[in-house]
């Protein structure tokens, strides 16, 4: 049984939460959000406080309570205040650039990358070398940070690479010298 479906959420004041036929709608400082409900589960709303159950006692129904849960949460959070992913870039000529919603990144490729820059997401580039990717959904902003990561992973010898900002990379000897 999922302990984490059982907890209620708080919800601060300057956050407003719409309940329509299994579509939860949340409003905030920062944005709003939308968000698909099954209809295994049921929410309640108490003046500042959700409370979720399932409908059934089914595997989908339990599979789904927990999540459904944590998807609810982080959207109170992400309207509240911004999520934000920090990532570095290690490595001799490595740059960012933003120029016409656009991320031109310089990684030691003959040519640049370029990412389109989502709507949903804020992108800053401090020092040439650190990104700071801001918005209020959570998988758009880890999933935005995953894909430029994945461009250049940091290798084990020098660390050379696109790093999270808190990432720590296991360093490797390399070839030993003569003995």
């Amino acid at each position: 049984m999922s302990r984490i479906g059982k907890l209620a959420i708080k919800v601060p004041k300057m956050i407003n939460i719409y309940l329509e036929d299994h579509q939860i709608t949340v409003k905030g400082p920062t944005g709003e959000l939308v968000q698909k409900i099954p209809k295994e589960i049921h929410i309640c709303l108490f003046q500042d406080i959700i409370q979720i159950s399932k409908c059934e006692e089914t595997l989908l129904a339990r599979q789904k309570y927990g999540l459904i849960r944590t998807l609810i949460n982080n959207m109170i959070l992400g309207v509240e205040k911004k999520f934000e992913k920090r990532l570095q870039m290690v490595g001799v000529g490595y740059k960012a650039q933003i120029q016409d919603n656009k991320l031109k990144l310089i990684v030691g490729f003959s040519h640049p990358i370029i990412f389109q820059i989502l709507q949903e997401i804020e992108i800053f580039v401090e020092a040439n070398t650190n990104l700071v990717i801001r918005g209020t959904n959570k998988e758009i902003v880890g999933l935005f940070a995953a894909k430029i990561r994945a461009i250049r992973i940091p290798e084990p010898y020098k660390g050379k690479g696109i790093k999270y900002n808190n990432e720590i990379i296991c360093r490797k000897a390399g070839k030993s010298g003569k003995k």
